[in-house]
C-alpha cells in the first residue's frame, strides 16, 4: 500500500477567485506510482474551499458572484463581533459561509496510474477571503 501526502503553498492574488488545480493534482498521482486507489484534495483553511466544475471562465465568475448574492460581506452577520477568544473583530463570516456551502475538499478514484473523472471536471480551489498565501493537500492512497 501506497500512502502519501503532498502540502502545496498556493499564493493567491485576489480577494475572491477560482484556481485551476487540475494539472497539479494529476502531477501528484503520476509522480505517485499509485496505479489503483484514490486521491483526496483538502484545503486547510475554513475561508477557501475546493469545488469540481466544468471549467470555463464564464461559469468560474458565475460561482463567485451567485456566492456573493447568497453571502453579502456587508450583511448583519454573528460574527461581526468582537471574538474574546481570538482577541479580534469578527468581519468574515460571508468567506466562512461560501466555504461551508462550496465545500473544502473532493475525491477521485485512481485507475491505471490516473484520475478517473469527467472530461469536464476541473478541480478549482476557490478563494473567498484573499488575497493569501494558502495551503491544500492532496492524498494519495493505492497500490502501485
Amino acid at each position: 500500500m501506497i500512502i502519501k501526502l503532498e502540502r502545496i503553498k498556493l499564493q493567491t492574488k485576489k480577494s475572491e477567485e477560482a484556481i485551476n488545480i487540475t494539472p497539479r493534482v494529476e502531477e501528484a498521482v503520476g509522480d505517485s506510482g499509485v496505479k489503483n486507489g484514490i486521491v483526496n484534495v483538502l484545503t486547510l483553511h475554513t475561508s477557501s474551499g475546493l469545488l469540481v466544475t466544468e471549467g470555463i471562465p464564464c461559469l468560474e465568475e458565475d460561482i463567485l458572484t451567485h456566492f456573493s448574492r447568497l453571502f453579502p460581506e456587508d450583511e448583519n452577520y454573528h460574527h461581526r463581533r468582537y471574538l474574546d477568544y481570538d482577541g479580534r473583530l469578527g468581519f468574515n463570516a460571508d468567506t466562512h459561509l461560501k466555504s461551508v456551502i462550496g465545500g473544502i475538499q473532493c475525491m477521485f478514484p485512481i485507475e491505471a496510474g490516473a484520475i478517473v473523472k469527467g472530461s469536464r471536471q476541473t478541480i478549482y480551489f476557490m478563494e473567498y477571503d484573499g488575497p493569501l498565501e494558502r495551503t491544500y493537500v492532496i492524498q494519495i492512497l493505492g497500490e502501485g
